[in-house]
């Protein structure tokens, strides 16, 4: 069975970052979008096991938006959620807890640190 992965953000280069420091994962399932919107309807659409989500995007909803969307829904609330983000102040980092995001990366970050996050949160093993 594959793992699928949701790429959320709204920057193309962002999102070939994320594809390309997660296509080694085995048997990953990696399907993105540009938008808050489209990144709810699609995780409603594929159940993804991770998103990988930006929280400043345009449209209907930001990353935070989403990531509570996710969390209040039955069917997807064990799906883990990694925001992604250039917000690094206290506060923001206050509010991914409070909208129940498993883990916070601040941009730049590290693709090393992305992957070790994203075992760390599939369960595997490097």
């Amino acid at each position: 069975m594959s793992t699928r992965i949701l790429i959320v953000d709204d920057h193309p280069d962002i999102r070939k970052l994320i594809q390309l420091t997660l296509e080694h994962l085995e048997d990953a399932e990696l399907h993105e979008t540009d938008n808050g919107g489209d990144g709810w309807r699609l995780a409603q659409s594929i159940k993804p096991h991770l998103i990988l989500l930006d929280v400043m995007m345009p449209g209907e909803l930001d990353g935070f938006q989403v990531c509570q969307k996710i969390k209040a829904d039955p069917a997807l609330s064990h799906t883990k959620v990694i925001l992604l983000t250039a917000r690094a102040q206290q506060t923001d980092r206050a509010l991914g807890e409070q909208v129940q995001c498993d883990a916070y990366l601040t941009k730049a970050f590290s693709p090393l640190k992305l992957l070790e996050t994203v075992d760390t949160l599939l369960g595997r093993c490097r």
